[in-house]
């Protein structure tokens, strides 16, 4: 609903190598962001990890600026970790 509404696509990435990220959500101006859900605060650590091996794969010059990557958790506070990805409750979601 939200990148719709921001006339954006999403998407599920998986390379040959198994390098993978639950959602890419594109906007038509270029700009796109990579999203690992995990429920479990456990998990975090091994997403973000994730998320940056994509970020480093990625050419931004034909793929286009990345502007964040995200942990979606079903945890209580949203947070920016110390290796810029973002930590955020999937209740911030919400309306």
């Amino acid at each position: 609903m939200y990148a719709q509404t921001n006339d954006g696509d999403v998407f599920h990435y998986r390379d040959k190598s198994g390098l993978e990220a639950d959602l890419i959500v594109r906007l038509r101006d270029g700009r796109w962001a990579a999203i690992e859900v995990k429920l479990g605060k456990r998990q975090i650590d091994e997403a973000a990890e994730n998320l940056l091996a994509l970020k480093s794969r990625i050419d931004s010059d034909k793929m286009g600026k990345l502007s964040f990557l995200m942990v979606l958790t079903g945890g209580q506070y949203a947070y920016r970790r110390n290796d810029g990805v973002l930590v955020v409750p999937v209740a911030c979601l919400r309306d």
